[in-house]
């Protein structure tokens, strides 16, 4: 897991599901540690326009790129449902942190070569 999470962060864009306006929440708080490792980050979330002064999308489906990675920090049914898109993307990259991974989810990636971190917390992962 730990070369996963390396070759995870050594890609430049990615896109947060589940990003929150609340600083308190996991959500905003993975969001700005991407932003924190110098990383082009897209705000996911169907309820809000703009955090921290960046536009924030509906979907993954909605971003003007593809990016290189998804970080997931919603409820795994919406996990389940948000890889198909990612796979309809052809993206390679997915974290799920605890709490948004599913057995389904884990073994969909499996099944459709996503490269999938799971059961790890990107919070506790040194920015260098």
């Amino acid at each position: 897991m730990e070369s996963l999470i390396q070759q995870y962060l050594k890609g430049n864009v990615f896109a947060v599901v589940g990003v929150s306006r609340d600083p308190s929440k996991y959500g905003y708080q993975v969001f700005k540690n991407l932003l924190m490792r110098n990383k082009r980050v897209f705000p996911i979330n169907p309820n809000a326009d703009f955090i921290d002064g960046i536009k924030v999308y509906r979907s993954i489906k909605e971003l003007p790129e593809i990016p290189f990675g998804v970080h997931f920090i919603v409820p795994p049914k919406i996990t389940e449902k948000v890889l198909e898109d990612v796979k309809k993307l052809g993206i390679n990259y997915v974290w799920m942190q605890p709490g948004s991974e599913s057995e389904r989810a884990i073994e969909f990636c499996r099944e459709n070569n996503i490269n999938a971190i799971y059961y790890r917390c990107i919070l506790q992962i040194p920015i260098t």
